[in-house]
């Protein structure tokens, strides 16, 4: 049996764990993207850029989890969570793109987000610890972090630097923006997933009936990068290291914006104003294949909640 001192410990150090995901919001005062005018050509409309692609995400066969119960005492459950490793990452009955095939590896995306990032609202001290609905929720958040640390670690083990992602994804940021702004589709295909270029191939085409041509930059370096939550998803229920990861990203960033109509006028936004945008995007990579790189699979429209005081 645990000390009444050491019970207390724990149930300290849980809780500082479970605030991790609690520190997400950033109050960006009344500034709203310009980058969702880049997409859709709503003048009116300038929240963030990606606030249309995942509205019909809900259909998207999203792998379940098995349920964990914890007991009345909280020393032993972490080692069931450590311990389970199918419960640290989800297995999907995969497309037939996506399966392997002889000694052919496949690169296709599975094409879903797997458990999209959500802010988690706070909740007092004595009732996460001292309530039943409390505790469900200490649970659960603790078992999105440790699903998250299980993916990090297995992705160091191929090579990963925090850093040196930060600074790819910042470039893949700017380079996928500005291949929006231009309508180069050909280019774009390349840097991100199947069912993400079918959406943003259907919003040029929606912004270009509205708009001749439109400006954007990024104004470098980015404010802030930081990951949200890491996901594992598995595509062969015999070899748990056939797997995709997803990294959720929230990217602070300042822009600039104008869109033009058929004549050169400015019908929108103000190139010489910046704007801080918070946006938040899904990048997917195989790791079963050497040669894998980082795409963009999903962009997550954050709060309206999130984005004014």
């Amino acid at each position: 049996m645990m000390t009444p001192f050491k019970r207390l410990h724990l149930v300290r150090t849980l809780y500082r764990s479970s605030q991790i995901g609690e520190s997400s919001s950033y109050l960006l005062g009344s500034c709203k993207s310009y980058s969702s005018a880049l997409s859709n050509g709503s003048e009116g409309n300038f929240r963030s850029f990606h606030s249309h692609l995942l509205k019909g995400q809900d259909g998207f066969p999203f792998a379940g989890v098995k349920s964990l119960t914890l007991r009345s005492t909280m020393a032993a459950e972490l080692s069931i969570f450590m311990n389970n490793r199918r419960m640290l990452s989800t297995q999907v009955k995969a497309s037939a793109q996506a399966r392997q095939v002889g000694q052919q590896i496949s690169l296709s995306s599975p094409g879903f987000i797997y458990e999209p990032y959500e802010p988690r609202d706070k909740i007092p001290f004595w009732k996460r610890w001292f309530t039943r609905s409390g505790l469900r929720r200490t649970k659960n958040d603790i078992i999105l972090e440790l699903k998250s640390a299980y993916a990090i670690a297995k992705l160091r083990k191929t090579g990963y630097s925090k850093n040196q992602f930060y600074n790819e994804a910042a470039n893949m940021y700017k380079e996928i923006n500005t291949l929006i702004a231009k309508g180069d589709k050909r280019t774009l295909r390349k840097a991100v997933t199947e069912n993400m270029f079918s959406a943003l191939k259907n919003e040029i085409k929606q912004r270009e009936t509205a708009w001749s041509r439109v400006y954007w930059e990024m104004v470098e370096p980015v404010v802030k990068i930081r990951t949200l939550r890491a996901r594992l998803i598995g595509v062969d229920r015999k070899d748990l290291n056939k797997t995709f990861i997803q990294l959720t990203l929230e990217i602070l960033a300042k822009q600039k914006f104008e869109a033009y109509d058929s004549k050169g006028s400015v019908v929108a936004g103000d190139k010489s104003k910046e704007v801080l945008v918070r946006d938040i995007w899904v990048f997917e990579k195989s790791m079963f294949h050497a040669g894998a790189t980082w795409r963009l699979c999903g962009r997550i429209s954050p709060k309206a909640s999130q984005l004014s005081p």
